[in-house]
């Protein structure tokens, strides 16, 4: 017997009877589109002959800098226009009751001994768009990338997705101008979805948040805005070498893409031992975050300018006020958080068998939705440690790498709308079979670049840094050098 279900109908909820029509044959669609990563691949082999060269681009980018105004000032945290200290909590809250607040948390982990701390913290509940728009032109696939300012980067100016908004800016809360471009992902009607996947924010600042990691493709002709311009995926990964030019976000789209690798197969372990070791390290750690009120934070002080740790360590929280000509409000102001050093995101690399591999850490935040990430081998500030018995696994061997052995180095600087002069250099450091084994230490484990992709297909498995790591693996050649190979 075929049991009914319910529908709505206008304000009423009726009951229907669900179809018995078998589906013919020619009705079912392929589980994957296999034709999406040498689409992508070809696009990615071309790096400077496209509808704009390398040095056109880079032309384009600085005149875009020129064109417009921005300034950025500090100022003291009470005297932000439209934002305060909540009462009795001391939060720093916006006058909407949207956007975000900064509150404080009370952290702790296990198992034992545990490790217990209070930080400050961003709660954004809010899930925002960042999309990239491709379009074929010639039988290559084209991005449609943006020239955007945002007052937390170092240079102001970086090269955006083509949609990179909360639903608060996209909704129109600030009461400014539409989001060019935003009904393809609002809208996938009129698009072709490539990739379409939550992704969480920086754990370390950010209380569970994520955000819509979207590529969709669209065969429309579209309108070019003079702040948007045409890139392949191989001229934006030929960017990604340049210090602080492609932004976070950028690179965290750029992540999700399939990437066909035609060339590599193996691994020194499966995609179920993988699952299992992860899963584990998921199980094993017990994540305690409470969110309390900034007023009186143990180890924390504010004179109403900024919010810091009382030994100046880590990061503190400021004020900025804003003007941007190009954005869609042109002035406002807002708090940041600002690191107190440049961090460094690292990657241990090795071939194993022939086969490229990376060392992923499983690593606990307390800001992330399900305990722990997988993270790059070294993701931290050394500045914050003061000793060397403190210090990460593996920091010393990605600070002072044989040049020969890097394989990737370049400054990213981190999401420039919540956080101030961020930076983080990110490294893909190649190592011999005697500096780091088979077997790592707990909490560590050997996966190929194909396995990461595999996985960043869905949400909350990479953090952040490893993702932008991933968005640069899968540009590089592997079979340039054959150095540590086992």
């Amino acid at each position: 017997m075929v049991k009914p279900f319910f529908r709505r109908h206008g304000s009423e909820v009726v009951m229907s009877q669900p179809s018995t029509r078998t589906p013919s044959r020619s009705s079912l669609r392929p589980r994957e589109d296999h034709s999406l990563p040498q689409r992508i691949a070809r696009s990615a082999a071309v790096t400077d002959a496209g509808l704009l060269s390398i040095s056109g681009f880079l032309s384009w980018f600085a005149g875009r800098g020129e064109a417009n105004r921005f300034k950025v000032e500090r100022v003291r945290l009470d005297g932000l226009d439209g934002w305060s200290f909540e009462e009795p909590t001391g939060n720093v809250v916006h006058r909407s009751g949207r956007f975000f607040a900064v509150e404080g948390l009370h952290v702790s982990v296990g198992p034992e001994p545990r490790r217990e701390w209070h930080q400050p913290i961003i709660k954004q509940a809010e899930v925002g768009i960042l999309g990239i728009l491709v379009k074929e032109f010639d039988g290559v696939l084209y991005c449609l990338m943006q020239a955007k300012m945002e007052p937390g980067n170092p240079n102001l100016l970086q090269l955006s997705p083509t949609v990179q908004a909360t639903y608060s800016n996209y909704t129109r809360v600030h009461g400014g101008s539409p989001v060019r471009y935003l009904d393809y992902f609002v809208d996938t009607s009129r698009s072709r979805v490539l990739a379409d996947v939550l992704q969480s924010e920086h754990g370390a600042w950010f209380y569970r948040k994520s955000n819509r990691n979207m590529i969709v493709e669209t065969d429309e002709d579209v309108p070019l805005d003079e702040n948007f311009c045409w890139l392949t995926f191989g001229q934006i990964r030929s960017l990604l070498g340049f210090d602080n030019l492609v932004n976070m976000d950028s690179r965290t789209v750029l992540s999700c893409a399939p990437a066909g690798h035609p060339h590599r197969s193996g691994a020194l372990h499966s995609d179920l031992e993988l699952l299992s070791w992860f899963t584990a390290e998921r199980s094993r750690h017990d994540v305690r975050s409470e969110r309390v009120g900034l007023a009186g934070l143990p180890g924390w002080a504010s004179d109403g300018g900024v919010i810091e740790r009382t030994d100046g360590r880590y990061f503190r929280v400021v004020g900025v006020s804003v003007e941007a000509s190009n954005r869609e409000v042109t002035r406002w102001s807002q708090p940041l958080i600002e690191p107190v050093a440049q961090g460094v995101a690292a990657f241990v690399a090795q071939r194993i068998y022939g086969v490229p591999h990376v060392l992923v850490h499983a690593r606990v935040e307390s800001g992330f939705v399900d305990t722990v990430e997988l993270a790059p081998t070294v993701q931290c500030v050394p500045e914050n440690y003061a000793s060397a018995e403190q210090r990460p696994r593996f920091l010393d061997l990605v600070l002072s790498p044989d040049p020969e052995r890097v394989r990737y180095s370049a400054v990213h600087s981190e999401e420039g709308g919540r956080f101030l002069n961020a930076e983080s250099r990110y490294m893909i450091v190649e190592t011999g079979p005697d500096e780091v084994p088979l077997s790592p230490p707990p909490g560590y484990f050997w996966v190929t670049a194909e396995q990461l992709t595999s996985l960043v297909r869905h949400g909350h498995y990479l953090n952040v840094q490893a993702r932008t790591l991933l968005a640069c693996l899968n540009g590089m050649d592997w079979h340039a050098t054959d150095s540590g190979a086992r």
